[in-house]
């Protein structure tokens, strides 16, 4: 993968770790202002991941980042989006899998996690390239961590 410099969030933690990964999946936009994207067409999104927190875990790690890469590429690698009824939804538009919400999902699906590990670890963003030309960051607002 090509090094890329991502939007840089301030923070006062001790530790910062980025993990970067490939998606390949397919989805559509059931929308008709969604134009040609009502159409299944499929991208490579390019999806990175910071996380952050001040303690380690016992193996000396922020989060392992096979733990991060399972959560998502396992997940959603060579898929439909829209299939995952468990995330997205054909009737609302607050779920349906556009660039925006694909990448609300996964920081939730980071932090749900990461609030189960002793160590407290916090997702700052999740970045979502879906083109060469067009990605969304995804912060939570502060003090509204789901």
């Amino acid at each position: 993968m090509m090094q890329q410099m991502y939007p840089q969030v301030s923070h006062d933690y001790q530790y910062e770790l980025n993990k970067d990964m490939h998606i390949a999946a397919a989805h559509y936009i059931p929308s008709d202002a969604a134009g040609k994207c009502k159409q299944v067409h499929g991208h490579t999104y390019f999806v990175n991941v910071t996380v952050a927190g001040d303690d380690l875990d016992e193996a000396g790690f922020l989060v392992n980042f096979k733990v991060l890469k399972t959560i998502l590429h396992d997940k959603f690698d060579h898929t439909i989006l829209n299939d995952h009824e468990d995330v997205f939804d054909a009737t609302n538009p607050n779920f349906f899998p556009t660039t925006e919400v694909v990448a609300r999902i996964m920081w939730e699906s980071i932090e749900n996690h990461l609030r189960t590990l002793p160590n407290k670890p916090t997702c700052l963003q999740l970045f979502v390239r879906e083109t060469p030309t067009s990605y969304v960051v995804y912060r939570p607002k502060k003090g509204n961590k789901n």
